[in-house]
């Protein structure tokens, strides 16, 4: 029931505004050819007799509320695409994992309602017409990107904030009453980089923008085509390293793992040892060490076997990490045992602490005095800070799918009716946001900038708030990448879309002001993203403020210094 609202929907809409416009048009006095009487709230800014009917039966109107009321009702059905694109998304994730899908098809999926926007804005009619229309497409590429950065990132700060100590968000923990800096949010390492892969992604920009930058209309064509390019380039590599990540995350997790076991052994034999760990010259102390050794020697053989290294590293118990034993016992053998004779005499067991130690120091303290031990707790600090930030804390084990066939089945549902449903009605759309702009005398770009934006991407948003809400770094993460994500696939997908049609057209580039919006906010909250991990609340406040910034520096550009 539930897959037929939005084409019952559809429907209901369809036999009511189509007898309500499709047929009838009216004349200054408000009567329809059939008599009917139109309210005079509905003949606001009516200046026009008669309207064109997108693929000639949907309704249409030449009044401003009548659009209105269009755009109100297409951005709901698109709305309505955008969430079983979503759901089918994550029903298909959640079946087949991450990789092809999740790194390449789900990406694609959740920017299509806005590519088919894009798409039709400039295949509608002449040369002119499309021109006229693509500032629709510009606004609704700009605007996707400032709603994801701005208001849906501040939000998901203030929902999902948590105490702060020690510049970590606390998980679960929001005690403090409201502050702007000892509270907010925490990400792990992974997010990071969806913030510099983000800014990145707005190179395409800034190549297409040379001609104007240098004053000069001759290469504008050619920047396009070179924008076009390198856009589809950075969507190519974009998916890649999405299809790829589960392999390198895993591979980058394996080592900190392994870091965290080091520390751990080293701050264990610290305890134990009745004397340092290394002499004042920085060298491993062999008297120490040669104590340890036949202390972890159970059998006496001269030789540390697996056994006994397993029951080392059980005794030190490294819950927080969620340890396989076994490997971690693999892999100190590995690096300890240079003879390999899958054991470990004491010279062996020297040299690789010794080793260790200068890897600590080095990690946190390379100017420390040799005969202090303080830097082996910091580097094991440092090491859980580092796994932390991974986020792979433990979670709550999740109820597998049951019936895979049917699941499947209904995603491939959903992400058809979704993909229709976004192909039907994305020409009305844009048909009645341009008509809008005529009889109101509004830019459609202003108008595309603040309404399409809450149609495509109402459903993400939301889903991106109550994930936020948890209030853990896990589901902060996962949040936060995800925006970072549909922003970068909206610079690089949707770009691709908009220049491939600016190119093929022969239409002029032009959006000086608009693109300029988009480098200010993507930069600054790339920065952001990429030189820190935890955001406290004061943070989100930068961000709700570049919303209402972009606006006015559209329009003053624009309409004050005349750029466009």
């Amino acid at each position: 029931m539930v897959m037929q609202r939005p084409l019952l929907t559809a429907v209901l809409f369809l036999i009511l505004c189509g007898a309500a416009y499709g047929r009838l048009i009216s004349d200054q006095s408000g009567v329809f050819s059939d008599g009917v009487v139109m309210p005079s709230f509905l003949r606001l800014g009516a200046e026009e007799e008669s309207c064109e009917q997108t693929y000639g039966f949907m309704p249409c109107t030449s009044t401003a509320m009548g659009n209105l009321f269009l755009i109100l009702v297409y951005g709901y059905l698109m709305f309505m695409a955008a969430t079983y694109l979503s759901g089918g998304s994550e029903l298909l994730l959640e079946i087949l994992g991450p990789g092809i899908v999740g790194g390449l098809f789900l990406p694609i999926l959740g920017a299509l309602p806005d590519a088919m926007l894009i798409l039709v804005s400039g295949m509608s009619g002449s040369v002119e017409t499309a021109q006229s229309q693509v500032s629709v497409g510009m606004g609704l590429l700009a605007g996707s990107t400032v709603m994801l950065l701005t208001v849906i990132w501040g939000s998901c700060i203030l929902v999902g904030k948590c105490d702060l100590q020690d510049d970590l968000a606390n998980d679960n923990q929001d005690t403090r009453p409201f502050t702007l800096t000892g509270s907010g949010v925490s990400t792990d390492i992974w997010t990071t980089y969806a913030g510099i892969i983000m800014a990145i992604s707005v190179i395409p920009f800034i190549i297409v923008q040379f001609p104007q930058i240098l004053h000069s209309d001759s290469g504008r064509n050619l920047a396009v085509l070179i924008g076009l390019i390198v856009s589809v380039s950075l969507l190519i590599s974009y998916c890649l390293y999405q299809v790829f990540q589960p392999w390198v995350q895993k591979r980058r997790l394996d080592y900190i793992k392994h870091r965290h076991v080091m520390s751990g052994i080293l701050k264990h034999l610290k305890k134990r040892a009745l004397g340092r760990l290394s002499t004042e010259e920085g060298r491993p102390n062999v008297q120490v060490l040669s104590k340890l050794f036949k202390a972890i020697d159970e059998n006496e053989d001269g030789y540390l076997s697996h056994k006994e290294l397993r029951a080392l590293i059980i005794g030190i118990q490294f819950d927080e990490i969620n340890l396989d034993h076994n490997d971690a016992v693999e892999k100190v053998m590995k690096e300890f045992d240079t003879s390999r004779d899958s054991k470990v005499d004491l010279a062996e067991f020297i040299v690789g602490i010794g080793r260790w130690l200068e890897e600590a120091k080095l990690a946190n303290h390379p100017n420390h005095a040799a005969d202090s031990m303080k830097y082996i707790d910091d580097f094991h600090t440092q090491t859980k800070r580092e796994h932390f930030l991974l986020g792979v804390e433990s979670e709550e084990s999740e109820e597998g799918v049951e019936n895979s066939q049917w699941t499947t089945l209904k995603a491939v549902l959903l992400l058809l009716l979704g993909s229709l449903i976004a192909a039907a009605f994305a020409d009305p759309l844009v048909d009645a946001v341009q008509n809008f702009s005529n009889v109101t005398r509004i830019p459609t770009f202003f108008i595309s900038f603040i309404a399409l934006p809450l149609a495509t991407n109402s459903s993400e948003a939301v889903s991106a708030i109550i994930f936020a809400s948890r209030k853990k770094l896990r589901s902060a993460s996962l949040t936060f990448s995800e925006l970072y994500g549909a922003v970068t696939m909206n610079n690089v997908l949707c770009l691709s879309v908009f220049l491939a049609l600016v190119y093929a057209r022969g239409l002029v580039w032009d959006f000086s002001s608009e693109v300029l919006v988009i480098l200010i906010v993507c930069i600054v909250m790339g920065v952001f993203a990429s030189v820190r991990t935890t955001f406290p609340v004061w943070t989100s406040f930068i961000a709700f403020l570049l919303y209402p910034f972009s606006l006015a520096l559209v329009y003053v550009l624009d309409y004050v210094f005349g750029w466009s």
